[in-house]
């Protein structure tokens, strides 16, 4: 969510002429948005919410606020140094996004003391101030929904403890969870988070995501100092209805759409496989090797292993500094290209087609052992990337 070009005075207002709020009618509740259709709207959204009826107050902290037109946004995005912001806004305009998608906002009414909300409110105001309100962005580890959950515990006088879970998934579970039906934002993640992501997470590690920390806030207790406990959640309501119709998008006719449906990463590799089995029996039958495939997978292969070994050594991203896959995608192929055209031009066998073909057919082998789930395509793509060196062997032994 980009920032706002209005600012909302009134939460500072409050907050610099030291008025205290009258915190006997003061409300604050967790709101949670569930998931969209855009790949920013997958994991749904979490924000604070407070209403001060007797002031007129209603407005929503919202921790998912960032500048996409600060310096170098996306360059710091990519090395994982990205800020975030925290915004204090209306409600009405924060509910506004969300009725237009369809998607339900889920209110859960917050049953704290009068000290409890007075403080919670005022640590949120004062989060909100230009000098405090930017935080360093964490996916997974410190994001929207970890901040909101974070500030609350904050202002409670105790400690707030959940219910267990009987079962522990890991990061790449949960965000299956999300992304089975978009196979492409699936494989993107996949492609970039490493074994890291295949850990077992403890109850407290899977809030990160909002209906896993609206679920576990159901069943929350607050526990004070003498051991004394009380129920987090007071009252749940649902502010907007779950409206499919407004997310579904109108089904085309053309073959074309129907075709980009169809094509999910796993079949696109398939296919490519396909194509490169039948050329690999067509060089066989012609005795020529065509040299113009190789440039064209050694090129995408280096390109996007480039980008992976990028994220692995310098971004701060969590669990890219754990992927396995460079082991197949890594930029060697763009500095061996030039040698390995220039022995095909000249009908000459090359030394790295032989260390190509153990280097991949080992991948293939240890795939199983790999304490890392690959992304749908990548077996069919090593398999692809394997047929070249084979039939360079082949050919060349013939």
């Amino acid at each position: 969510m980009r920032v706002r070009r209005y600012v909302l005075v009134l939460v500072t207002v409050l907050v610099s002429l030291g008025l205290r709020a009258q915190t006997d009618s003061l409300r604050v509740s967790l709101l949670t948005c569930a998931p969209g259709t855009e790949v920013y709207q997958l994991y749904g959204h979490t924000a604070l919410r407070v209403q001060e009826a007797g002031k007129g107050v209603d407005v929503v902290f919202n921790y998912g606020v960032f500048d996409f037109n600060a310096p170098h946004f996306t360059w710091r995005f990519v090395l994982g140094e990205c800020d975030y912001m925290v915004a204090a806004y209306p409600f009405s305009g924060f509910l506004q996004e969300y009725e237009r998608r369809g998607s339900q906002v889920t209110e859960q009414v917050l049953a704290l003391t009068v000290e409890e909300k007075e403080r919670l409110f005022r640590n949120l105001a004062t989060n909100s101030m230009p000098q405090n309100r930017t935080y360093r962005y964490n996916f997974l580890l410190n994001n929207c929904t970890t901040k909101a959950r974070d500030m609350i515990e904050q202002a409670v006088d105790g400690h707030v403890v959940y219910v267990e879970h009987a079962e522990h998934p890991t990061y790449r579970e949960m965000l299956h969870h999300y992304t089975h039906d978009f196979p492409w934002s699936e494989t993107g993640n996949d492609l970039l988070l490493g074994a890291t992501c295949d850990t077992v997470l403890t109850d407290r590690a899977c809030q990160f995501l909002p209906e896993r920390l609206m679920a576990d806030m159901d069943g929350a207790q607050i526990f004070d100092k003498d051991e004394n406990r009380r129920p987090l959640v007071g009252e749940t309501n649902i502010i907007l209805p779950d409206v499919p119709e407004k997310r579904m998008k109108p089904a085309s006719s053309s073959w074309q759409a129907r075709l980009m449906e169809w094509m999910t990463p796993l079949r696109a590799a398939l296919c490519l496989l396909v194509v490169c089995l039948i050329i690999m029996v067509a060089e066989w039958h012609w005795r020529r090797m065509w040299w113009g495939v190789d440039m064209v997978l050694m090129t995408v292969q280096g390109i996007v292993g480039t980008f992976l070994c990028f994220m692995f050594l310098f971004s701060q991203h969590p669990a890219v500094d754990s992927n396995w896959q460079v082991w197949v995608l890594n930029p060697l192929p763009l500095l061996c290209m030039p040698w390995v055209v220039r022995s095909a031009r000249r009908r000459r066998t090359c030394l790295y087609h032989y260390v190509n073909m153990l280097w991949l057919a080992l991948f293939v082998l240890l795939m199983a052992w790999i304490p890392q789930i690959f992304c749908a395509p990548m077996l069919p793509l090593a398999l692809v990337l394997l047929t070249r060196p084979i039939s360079y062997y082949l050919n060349y032994r013939r």
